[in-house]
């Protein structure tokens, strides 16, 4: 087995600037509106990419890491569900144009990668130094789950304090100036709407980041298999928004999934030896086998049932 040195770091960072370099330099040059054609094109691209990155490391690395790798990443995935809802709210109160919202996002995930990056490190250098925070991140996440199943979403922009101190502390022109985010008239800098959304997107993935980060904890703790299974979840995020925007409105349980999804990897923290040499009586470790399969027929099951009964209330309003 091939050790991870810094180089394999720096490559593979090297490998995600070019991708998104491509990205918007060649692909989405003109800003456009994506369809769904193309939102599903890119869905599978990048689905496929993260998926030879999986066999690369069966066949680099071991079998093991290679599914903590697809664990992690299906986790990621899934919870980035709650930021499409998000985003999709930020768009709308905005009132985005449909052609700037990819390179809207283009922007926004790549400050999410950084922060994303950023809070990695931070946790695993707490983990290494207080190996028991796993169980505080494990009841964290089984609180939220239980939170995210009861509360009501109701999402009231006009009280965000970050968009009322970015208001307080600088101009915002009422319209749009293309896709800039930033403006001089008559000397004077403002900031467009545009950039209201841009920071309300980066800002509500710090709060979505406090789950998410630790949830992928749960199958590893290997710093290069959580940042690569988090990179390519956020990548593909993008796709998946103009993929499914149109459609959202028929995952009515989908919450229901995803704070199963929660309570389920909380759990799993919680009675996980989490490398103890001596294990308590309550103590189980699950294979990462078990707990992709779980988190998968979770959101398969709320998925489901969601579209089942937007089909019962169609047919019978037909």
């Amino acid at each position: 087995m091939r050790e991870i040195t810094p180089w394999h770091w720096l490559g593979f960072i090297l490998c995600i600037l070019f991708f998104l370099a491509l990205d918007l330099g060649v692909f989405h040059r003109r800003s456009h509106v994506v369809k769904f054609r193309e939102a599903i094109a890119w869905s599978i691209c990048w689905f496929c990419l993260a998926m030879l990155f999986a066999v690369a490391i069966f066949y680099w690395r071991n079998r093991a890491e290679a599914l903590q790798f697809t664990a992690g990443y299906v986790i990621e995935l899934s919870l980035s569900m709650d930021n499409i809802v998000v985003i999709a709210f930020i768009f709308s109160y905005f009132h985005v144009p449909r052609e700037f919202q990819h390179r809207l996002l283009f922007w926004g995930i790549l400050g999410v990668l950084v922060m994303r990056g950023i809070m990695i490190v931070a946790g695993l250098v707490l983990i290494s130094v207080f190996s028991w925070i796993l169980y505080i991140f494990g009841a964290v996440l089984v609180l939220t789950g239980i939170k995210m199943l009861l509360a009501k979403k109701q999402m009231e922009l006009e009280k965000n304090w970050v968009l009322r101190m970015a208001r307080k502390f600088f101009s915002i022109t009422e319209n749009y100036q293309g896709w800039q985010f930033l403006v001089r008239i008559d000397g004077k800098l403002f900031l467009t709407p545009l950039a209201l959304a841009l920071l309300l997107i980066e800002t509500s993935d710090i709060i979505f980041a406090i789950d998410s980060v630790p949830a992928v904890f749960s199958v590893t703790q290997n710093p290069f298999i959580v940042f690569t299974s988090n990179v390519f979840a956020i990548l593909g995020l993008r796709s998946m928004y103009f993929l499914l925007e149109g459609a959202l409105r028929y995952f009515r349980y989908l919450y229901i999934g995803l704070s199963a999804v929660l309570v389920f990897i909380g759990a799993k923290m919680l009675i996980d030896p989490h490398g103890a040499q001596e294990p308590k009586w309550f103590q189980v470790e699950l294979p990462t086998t078990v707990s992709l399969l779980v988190v998968a027929a979770i959101l398969s099951i709320s998925i489901a049932l969601s579209v089942t009964a937007a089909h019962r209330e169609k047919a019978k309003a037909a």
